[in-house]
């Protein structure tokens, strides 16, 4: 099944984790993908891998996402190299976590303009070429912490920023054809989940296993789990959904 066959899609965030599992999924079903990175050479031998298997055309970029001037160049340099944008998937993401009194200023400014000024400053730039020809797809990466989580004022109102933001475009840009929507996982097990588990001195698999006893359906989730949610949200099967935020977290959280 090549749902995206003919399409490009930009993945942010896309070396690893949640991004690349989408970009590989965009790939798989025939799209054409640019994965964008703050790490550029990861993100090119992301792109390779992509292409060796799939044989698609596939580039990788290196970018900061709350750089205007570098948001501009990436969408320019995919609209030339691979031949226009269907899809955008807002991935890119930090952690700084700590307790409210604790945090810096620093901490506090970089969350949000990762989060926030990025997926504003790419759908900004998404949209022109988007509107032109009336047809695209934007997803959001929003997180259960938007319902709020202990030691991350930050991240928490990031997400849940990024919830109003993803229902504001959807109202804007839907008169031109594109859906905008936001997934919002749980607890996936991605590089970044693991850094915060050894950050508490906790051993990453019993940090999961611990995390685990709380989801209904007895685990954690993968990369491909919130993948598939996005592709189904970037294909003709989702048309008709626009302004929604889609928990993706295994079931409501039991406390047992």
């Amino acid at each position: 099944m090549r749902r995206f066959e003919g399409k490009v899609a930009l993945v942010t965030g896309a070396a690893r984790g949640i991004g690349y599992a989408s970009a590989e999924k965009f790939a798989e079903e025939g799209a054409n993908v640019a994965l964008c990175d703050m790490d550029a050479d990861a993100a090119v031998r992301a792109a390779g891998a992509l292409t060796q298997r799939f044989g698609v055309q596939a580039l990788g970029i290196g970018c900061d996402v709350t750089d205007e001037k570098q948001v501009e160049a990436m969408f320019l340099q995919v609209v030339e190299g691979l031949g226009g944008l269907d899809i955008l998937v807002n991935n890119a993401g930090v952690t700084r976590d700590n307790l409210l009194f604790k945090m810096s200023t620093d901490d506090w400014d970089i969350v949000m303009g990762v989060h926030l000024r990025g997926t504003f400053l790419c759908t900004r730039a998404a949209q022109k070429h988007m509107v032109e020809k009336r047809s695209g797809k934007i997803v959001n990466l929003s997180s259960t912490s938007a319902l709020g989580n202990r030691g991350q004022a930050n991240y928490s109102s990031a997400k849940a920023g990024l919830q109003a933001f993803t229902r504001t475009a959807a109202i804007e840009l839907g008169p031109f054809n594109i859906n905008v929507n936001a997934v919002a996982p749980g607890f996936v097990d991605t590089e970044m989940t693991r850094k915060t588990a050894e950050r508490r001195g906790i051993d990453p698999e019993e940090y999961k296993l611990m995390r685990a006893k709380n989801i209904p359906l007895g685990r954690v989730g993968v990369p491909r789990d919130i993948a598939n949610v996005i592709a189904f949200l970037c294909s003709d099967d989702a048309a008709f959904v626009s302004g929604q935020i889609i928990y993706v977290k295994g079931g409501p959280e039991t406390l047992r």
